[in-house]
């Protein structure tokens, strides 16, 4: 009995789809639960070791000094990244703020870039010299206005960015905090608010998509196959969407593979559109004479195992030609791939 739809024939999975995506289904993995660190990340203690510098130079949050916390930065520069997460902004709307209340250009650039400088090296000194001190100077003293004042009144319609448990009464909050501990009922509000590990989430997006991408990558080059990985954005000439590989080049295309991972259900009926939009083109292809490639989606991650229709419009899409992270080393066996295979894979 066949298991897997790139290994039955196409008239078979037409007459049985959901068959198909029944064991499509059945081997999709989801890693929503483990992220990768990426370069950068900021362990627990480094980014107490800021948090405690930070309490030091205002005296236990009784009074936040522009002055002391500028020296604090320049010493402890990951208490630059603390304080920006007492904020609860991002680098870019940290910047923005910082322009409005003191009039000095701070570049969203410049904020990203110093805050990826410091989760690189948290624990190096900061040279501010010039402009650099001047920006940095102007963020802090925007931070410690922020973190004194607090939360203004809003219409009871909206809500403030500084209406948390924190700094909703300004510094007054924050030294509660600091004393009493945060009650464990708002934390896990702020949380659900924010979600948890959302911005290194954000931050290391590409990291877990670049997973299936690297694999796929190994197992073209351990079994001899020629090809093109192309790059994000790049454009392609007879491709209107660029494919994430083409074999055995961009010249001559004969496979196209697009190695796509979503946790997001909505996010995985974009990709079905776009390998449809690739089975497409190779069907424009053939009607201009020219040579029909065949298109192999690779794929990861729970929200493909959410929409049974849009999996069957996959399957159908790439002819049964849909691999997952647990299939992946039948890929070249039982695709066109193994037509350009000059080596063995073991």
């Amino acid at each position: 009995m066949l298991n897997y739809p790139f290994e039955a024939s196409f008239d078979e999975i037409r007459e049985n789809p959901d068959l198909f995506v029944s064991s499509v289904f059945s081997c999709l993995e989801s890693e929503f639960l483990v992220m990768p660190k990426g370069t950068g990340f900021i362990e627990y203690h480094v980014f107490e070791a800021g948090y405690e510098a930070i309490k030091k130079a205002s005296s236990g949050f009784r009074t936040v000094s522009a002055d002391e916390v500028y020296q604090t930065a320049l010493s402890m520069p990951i208490s630059i990244i603390v304080l920006r997460a007492m904020l609860g902004f991002t680098p870019s709307e940290w910047a923005y703020i910082t322009m409005q209340r003191t009039g000095v250009e701070v570049t969203q650039g410049f904020t990203r870039i110093l805050d990826r400088k410091i989760r690189m090296t948290p624990s190096a000194p900061l040279k501010a010299r010039g402009e650099t001190g001047v920006r940095l100077r102007a963020l802090i003293e925007a931070a410690c206005q922020l973190l004194m004042e607090g939360a203004p009144d809003v219409d009871p319609t909206k809500i403030h960015r500084l209406n948390k448990a924190d700094t909703k009464g300004g510094i007054q909050s924050v030294e509660n905090m600091a004393a009493l501990g945060v009650p464990y009922a708002m934390l896990l509000y702020e949380r659900f608010l924010g979600r948890p590990f959302s911005s290194h989430r954000d931050s290391v997006s590409e990291l877990v998509g670049d997973g299936l991408e690297s694999a796929i990558d190994e197992l073209l080059t351990r079994s001899g196959i020629s090809y093109r990985k192309t790059k994000r954005a790049e454009r392609i000439e007879g491709f209107d969407q660029t494919p994430d590989f083409i074999i055995p080049s961009e010249f001559n295309p004969q496979v196209v593979i697009e190695a796509k991972l979503t946790e997001d259900d909505g996010t995985a009926r974009d990709k079905v559109t776009r390998i449809q939009h690739l089975a497409q083109l190779s069907n424009a292809a053939e009607l201009s004479g020219l040579p029909k490639f065949e298109v192999i989606a690779c794929i990861g991650g729970r929200g493909f195992g959410v929409r049974r229709e849009d999996m069957r419009k996959m399957l159908l899409a790439t002819r049964g030609k849909v691999f997952t992270l647990k299939t992946l080393e039948r890929l070249v066996e039982c695709s066109r791939l193994k037509e350009f295979q000059t080596k063995s894979e073991l």
